[in-house]
């Protein structure tokens, strides 16, 4: 994933309804009309939704029958943790740091 979608990946998750989205699609694959019956939007907010996630490359569909299935789409959940990861470690050697500055006699 590139740098462009990375941050579009992390602005698609600021939403607390695209992020109710991709919990429920973390459980099974879904179609619109399913997410749109346990959230407080319409089906035709919850299609944008889907459009900004699937932009951004956090869900892939496919057609069955005449619907669309959602589904997480692990390489851009893998590219999200992954920067998470970094920025944990990065967060946790300077904290290491820290605890052993205190640990150095004045």
């Amino acid at each position: 994933m590139s740098t462009y979608q990375d941050a579009d990946a992390w602005v698609a998750m600021a939403d607390r309804t695209r992020r109710s989205i991709v919990e429920r699609l973390a459980h099974r694959p879904m179609a619109v009309g399913e997410l749109a019956a346990d959230l407080p939007v319409s089906r035709p907010a919850v299609s944008q939704h889907l459009k900004v996630l699937k932009r951004a490359g956090l869900v892939c569909d496919r057609a069955e029958g005449t619907r669309r299935v959602y589904q997480l789409e692990p390489a851009g959940l893998a590219a999200m943790r992954d920067e998470l990861d970094r920025f944990w470690l990065r967060a946790l050697d300077g904290f290491k740091e820290l605890v052993e500055d205190e640990g150095d006699p004045p």
